[in-house]
């Protein structure tokens, strides 16, 4: 493993981050970006966010990689951008934004290697930083690798700024100069990219700039974040002049602040306490929540002659781990639910109930592009895995429902297993008993595990011909099975040997066994997993995990509010700091993607607060790490979960973060 990126993951988990934000003023605030003004704007229709005029091109296998985007206020300067692009050696996309109110047009014909030119007419609001967000909300940076983001800079105030001095057009002239100055300064930049997966973006020197630029922007930072449940902390790191080199996956994560033109003062000249401002800086701090870091050019490796060409349009990658989201087939109606539930009934009928049970909360929970689906129609599959596998994931582990012999929800898995597709999958037995409270406890039971009516040995039996298909997802050769509550089954370890014997009577090379780390206050099993007859274990965060709590009195809960709220970050950083530290060869580790039962549960829940793609995205990156030392084979990483909607476990496409979670999959998985 690489030594380096391993300890710079390590750093990016020491840092234990503080409590959650304070409460908010009772009162809406005084600028157009503060957190309840957001609320009160949010809506809980499906929508579609882009602009006329603006809708992304279709990628295809040769699109660029690398995208410039330029904001143009000084129409005399767009030369000189246009020269320096000139040093950039691979194919690259441009976006310019023109608020100069002057036609635009832009010559390239000097620059060979551009490719789409895409000029936008905007408001002359929220200088470059507006723009940029309404570019990255239409879409229009989905799939670029890294982005140049450059503007024409003047900046005149510089020159009587007590803090930063020197000229406008001197600042101006060291950004092209480091930035671009020569294909060989470029070659370098782009090679950082390529060998560096903890780079996020890379700026000239001197222009990093830390907390004592804060000026009057804090208090919309500590609002903007508040969006994604983070706070800002004591320190800052952010790139100044807002021309950089960056991760294509950060710009995009602009999304998830979920700007609008609402959220950005009228230009009146203002050199500090915009929204624009604020959002300068609210991309460091994103940057390095993600577990990515700012560096400058002065601070980057020699030129590798040859790594710079991974940005080549036909540059071949490979899926530097596997893996696979647990996934819920109960969207679909079937006999039981409509006898338990009431006709119809399917989890999207748990969803949609949901309430808010705090100021801002995300509830309900809706769903995004693939909307309210029915899994009896194998179309939504079939988009649900395509999103999957251009994020990298491999496939997904179907819940499977065994009762006695008796099959619940297996629709989906069957008509996979039935169909010609290419969709790599596998199963966990949820051996629970099935309640009203969803919990899988022996009260309010509306169909039981009875291991006395038929034995837990016939199970294996039941599912060989999906062990047997070729698309089952195995360990060298032997297919993955797992079991929720293992120690529920009587005599376990001869279940086990007997499923042994039954798979290699098949003609299987054998099985993968299982079982699920729920932690000794689920009887789970903590000893000799082999001596136990099990492969291994695989992480179902949050169970078995760290469960810090929030204090009460920083959030504004509703009446009769009884759940408990939990700290998201405190879970990632002490999953990071632990699979860097105490992984074990037979553990297979999980991440979360966020977890919030208030759907079934409404006043009584359990939601992790501050989920968000950012955090994700850094546990997920830490989380792959600790495995690239295994053969390919063994890097399974579970991610809780594709579609769990009533839980809060989403990584398929929301409302409200779009494909920010599998855009983060794709980053740590290829980047």
């Amino acid at each position: 493993m690489n030594r380096i990126v391993r300890a710079a993951a390590r750093r990016a988990v020491a840092v234990v981050r503080g409590p959650v934000p304070q409460p908010p003023a009772r009162e809406p605030e005084d600028f157009p970006a503060g957190f309840r003004n957001w609320v009160s704007r949010r809506s809980d229709k499906l929508r579609y966010t882009s602009r006329a005029g603006w809708a992304p091109t279709e990628r295809t296998a040769d699109s660029p990689r690398i995208a410039v985007v330029m904001h143009v206020y000084y129409t005399d300067l767009v030369d000189e951008i246009l020269e320096s692009l000139a040093t950039i050696p691979v194919p690259f996309d441009i976006v310019a934004t023109n608020a100069s109110g002057e036609p635009l047009v832009l010559d390239t014909s000097a620059l060979p290697l551009a490719r789409s030119v895409r000029v936008l007419e905007v408001e002359n609001r929220g200088r470059d930083i507006l723009p940029l967000v309404l570019v990255a909300n239409a879409g229009l940076l989905d799939g670029y690798d890294v982005v140049c983001k450059v503007h024409t800079k003047k900046s005149p105030w510089r020159e009587e700024h007590d803090v930063l001095s020197g000229s406008g057009a001197a600042w101006r002239a060291a950004f092209v100069t480091g930035l671009f100055g020569s294909r060989g300064n470029v070659e370098r930049i782009l090679s950082a990219f390529a060998n560096d997966r903890t780079l996020g973006s890379v700026t000239t020197t001197g222009n990093i700039v830390g907390a004592e630029h804060w000026g009057g922007d804090r208090h919309i930072v500590d609002a903007l974040l508040r969006r994604l449940e983070l706070r800002s902390s004591d320190d800052l790191r952010f790139n100044a002049g807002s021309i950089y080199w960056i991760s294509g996956f950060i710009l995009r994560g602009l999304r998830t602040l979920d700007l609008s033109e609402e959220d950005f003062e009228e230009e009146a000249g203002q050199i500090d306490g915009t929204t624009a401002h604020a959002v300068e800086r609210v991309i460091g701090i994103l940057t390095e929540e993600a577990g990515l870091r700012l560096r400058t050019v002065d601070d980057l490796p020699p030129l590798d002659e040859e790594s710079w060409r991974r940005f080549e349009p036909d540059a071949s990658r490979s899926s530097r781990a596997r893996v696979v989201p647990f996934y819920l087939p109960q969207f679909h109606a079937f006999p039981e639910n409509d006898r338990w539930w009431g006709a119809g009934f399917t989890e999207w009928s748990n969803v949609t109930a949901a309430k808010p049970m705090f100021h801002g909360h995300r509830q309900p929970l809706l769903p995004g592009e693939l909307g309210f689906y029915d899994l009896s129609h194998d179309g939504v599959r079939d988009a649900q895995f395509d999103l999957a596998r251009r994020a990298g994931i491999e496939g997904f582990m179907y819940y499977y429902y065994w009762f006695a012999g008796r099959k619940l929800m297996d629709g989906p898995v069957e008509a996979l297993a039935a169909g010609e597709g290419d969709q790599p999958f596998c199963i966990m037995w949820a051996n629970e008993n099935w309640t009203r409270r969803w919990d899988g406890s022996t009260t309010s039971v509306l169909i039981g595990q009875d291991y006395d009516a038929v034995p837990a040995e016939q199970f294996i039996h039941d599912v060989m011909h999906l062990l047997t298909d070729p698309r089952y997802i195995r360990v060298d050769g032997r297919p993955v099975v797992a079991v929720y509550r293992i120690t529920q089954i009587p005599g376990y370890r001869e279940v086990l040997a007997a499923w042994r014997e039954a798979a290699v009577a098949a003609g299987l090379p054998g099985l993968e066994l299982l079982t699920v780390d729920v932690g000794a206050s689920m009887e789970g099993l903590e000893s000799d997993l082999r001596q136990e007859g099990l492969d291994g274990c695989l992480e179902f965060p949050p169970h078995n995990k760290p469960w810090r709590g929030v204090p009460r009195d920083e959030l504004e809960l509703v009446d009769g509010f009884a759940g408990n709220i939990l700290r998201y970050d405190a879970m990632a950083e002490a999953c990071e700091r632990s699979v860097l530290t105490e992984l074990e060869d037979d553990r297979y580790p999980g991440v979360l993607v966020g977890f919030d039962n208030t759907a079934r549960r409404q006043h009584h829940p359990d939601l992790w607060y501050g989920s968000n793609p950012l955090t994700f995205r850094r546990w997920l990156a830490t989380t792959v790490l600790a495995v690239e030392d295994r053969p390919f084979d063994e890097r399974l990483v579970f991610v809780n979960a594709w579609n769990e909607w009533a839980e809060g476990a989403v990584l398929e496409p929301t409302q409200r973060f779009g494909r920010a979670y599998l855009d983060a999959v794709e980053h740590v998985l290829h980047a």
